[in-house]
Formats: structure tokens, C-alpha cells, sequence
């Protein structure tokens, strides 16, 4: 082999490598800022909104909704909000319950909009044998709310409201029985784009 050949061979293996070690870099990162977890990271709603709940009562669940929107304007205060489980339907937008299964009795939803839009979050109990998602679609875009049971949707406080604004927080407390349950954004369009999640109730 000449020694043209193989400092020919060597500059492919050198380039193979440093490809290898830039992957690897890459991935560590997304892994430690939680982006191929499909979340993000610990404390990061809280941190980034603009107002804050009260102290809640009962079991707590963190919600976090967001749109396609946010993400390509890197999310408000320069987050980047990523989907992955709770992410159904078309993508465009999601939402998201952590932990997804609570006990039974109180139950408080503090709920974080990750996205560029207005959104909410509608508290409906699943029938037996019906999966999340599959609630008919009217005209106007919207689902039937029949039987909802609370929603959190008014911009920095607490129950009914005109919706969520962008990088701000809303929260609702209710009881409620063992079962399945779904928390849906209700606004127009939004159902169809994937801002659904199933939320596990206990005994």
C-alpha cells in the first residue's frame, strides 16, 4: 500500500470516528435535557411560567399543553417543549399528564401552556371500552362536554376562563372516583390536532 492509499485510509477512519463521537456527544446531550425522554426536564413548567398556583389540595398531577408553534419559536422564555407519550392524533399539538395515574378523592391539575396558543385543559370520565381520542368531532371543531367534570382554563388562577395564554399557568381541583378519565383542550380544532392524554384514577 502506497502512502497516498494510506493517508487515504486514515482520513476515512479519522472522519468515521469523529462522526461516532459527535453522535455520541449529541445524544448524551438531548438525553440529559430531556428532549429524547419526550418531557422537560425536572422543574421546568414551574420555572418558566409566568404565574404560579397556590398551594394545592389531594394528589397533584402536572399537565403541560403546547403547539408546534411553540417549538419552532423555541417555546416562551426560550424553552423548546417536545411531545412524545400523550402526543396522539396529527402532532400539531399536545398534552401531557405526569404522573398519569393518581389515587382516588382530591385531585388537583396544575397546568402549564408550553405553546404559542391559547389552551385548556377538560376533565371528561372515559366510558368502559372507549380509548382516548375517540369522542366524535362536531362542526365547530369541538367535542360534546357532557359530563365534564371542572376545567382548568382561566389564565393564571383557578376553574372556567377564556383559556390559557402562552407561558402561563391555570389549576382546578376536583374529586374524583376510581376510573379513566381524559383531559382534552376543548378549544376549536384543537382535539383533532392531539391535545388529548388519558388520566388513571385508583382506589
Amino acid at each position: 500500500m502506497t502512502a497516498k492509499c494510506r493517508r487515504r485510509v486514515w482520513l476515512t477512519v479519522a472522519g468515521a470516528l469523529a462522526a461516532l463521537v459527535l453522535g455520541l456527544v449529541t445524544t448524551a446531550t438531548l438525553a440529559t435535557t430531556g428532549a429524547l425522554r419526550h418531557a422537560a426536564p425536572a422543574g421546568w413548567a414551574t420555572s418558566g411560567a409566568r404565574c404560579s398556583p397556590p398551594a394545592l389540595s389531594g394528589h397533584l398531577a402536572d399537565v403541560t399543553v403546547g403547539d408546534m408553534m411553540g417549538a419552532m419559536m423555541g417555546g416562551p422564555h426560550g424553552h423548546t417543549p417536545s411531545a412524545g407519550p400523550g402526543q396522539h392524533g396529527m402532532g400539531m399539538m399536545w398534552l401531557r399528564a405526569t404522573p398519569s395515574t393518581v389515587p382516588a378523592g382530591t385531585v388537583s391539575l396544575r397546568v402549564f401552556n408550553a405553546g404559542a396558543l391559547t389552551h385548556e385543559v377538560v376533565v371528561l370520565p372515559l366510558p368502559a371500552g372507549q380509548a382516548v381520542g375517540e369522542w366524535p368531532i362536531g362542526a365547530k371543531g369541538r367535542i360534546a362536554e357532557t359530563g365534564s367534570l371542572g376545567e382548568a382554563s382561566r389564565t393564571c388562577a383557578a376553574g372556567e376562563g377564556d383559556g390559557i395564554t402562552s407561558g402561563a399557568m391555570a389549576w382546578t381541583t376536583l374529586t374524583l372516583q376510581p376510573g379513566r378519565y381524559e383531559l382534552v383542550c376543548n378549544l376549536r380544532g384543537h382535539y383533532a390536532a392531539g391535545m388529548y392524554t388519558e388520566l388513571s384514577v385508583t382506589r
